[in-house]
C-alpha cells in the first residue's frame, strides 16, 4: 500500500500528525537533540549536529514509497511540531515497530499516547497490519505508560540488549495485535 498511496496525514482530538516538511528541521534540532529526550531513546544523537535534522526528513519519502516506514511530525495548533512517531514496517509479515519521541516542554500532557493510538489505529486499519511492536529503554517507565495506556501489552524484557552511550541496557517489549480487544 506505501508506494501507492500518498503518506498519510492523521487528526486526532487535539494533534494533526503529518509528513515532516524540510522547514521543521530547527525545531527537530532543538527537540530531539535536548539531553533529555536523546538520553531516553536509543536512536538520536547527543549532541544533535547541525544538517543531521535536515538529512533525517529527506529520507521520508523515499522509505515510504519503499514500503519500509512512514514517519510523521506530532503536532498541534497552539505549538507546532511537538515530537515525531514512526512505523517501521515488515509488510511481508503484517507488523511494524513503533517509534516516538516528543520534546520535553510537551511532556506529561497526553501527546504521545493520543499520536501513539492514532498510528496504531492507521497500521491496523489502513495498511492491514497484524502486530504493532514498541521497546522502550527500561529506566524510561514513562514510555511504558504511553504503550501501555495506548492498549500495547507488555511481552517482557530483553535483559542488556543494547548499548547506549557506551552502558548495556535492558529493553522492555510491548505489542498489540489486530485480535486484541482495545
Amino acid at each position: 500500500m506505501p508506494g501507492m498511496l500518498p503518506p498519510p496525514t492523521l487528526r486526532t482530538e487535539r494533534l494533526l500528525l503529518r509528513p515532516f516538511r524540510p522547514e521543521d528541521a530547527r525545531v527537530v534540532q532543538r527537540l530531539a537533540g535536548a539531553r533529555e529526550v536523546a538520553d531516553t531513546t536509543l536512536t538520536i544523537p547527543h549532541p544533535y549536529l547541525d544538517g543531521v535534522a535536515e538529512t533525517w526528513i529527506g529520507t521520508h519519502g523515499d522509505a515510504w514509497e519503499r514500503g519500509e516506514r512512514v514517519t510523521l511530525a506530532i503536532t498541534c495548533e497552539a505549538e507546532g511540531v511537538v515530537g515525531a512517531i514512526s512505523l517501521h514496517l515488515i509488510l511481508k509479515h503484517r507488523r511494524a515497530e513503533l517509534g516516538y519521541w516528543v520534546g520535553q516542554p510537551f511532556w506529561n500532557r497526553g501527546y504521545a499516547t493520543e499520536a501513539v493510538r492514532a498510528v496504531l489505529a492507521f497500521g491496523f486499519e489502513t495498511l492491514g497490519l497484524n502486530r504493532i511492536h514498541a521497546a522502550h529503554l527500561s529506566r524510561n517507565p514513562a514510555s511504558g505508560r504511553v504503550m501501555q495506556k495506548a492498549g500495547m501489552r507488555f511481552e517482557g524484557t530483553l535483559r542488556e540488549h543494547v548499548v547506549k552511550a557506551g552502558r548495556l541496557e535492558d529493553l522492555a517489549e510491548f505489542a498489540l495485535l489486530r485480535t486484541d480487544p482495545q
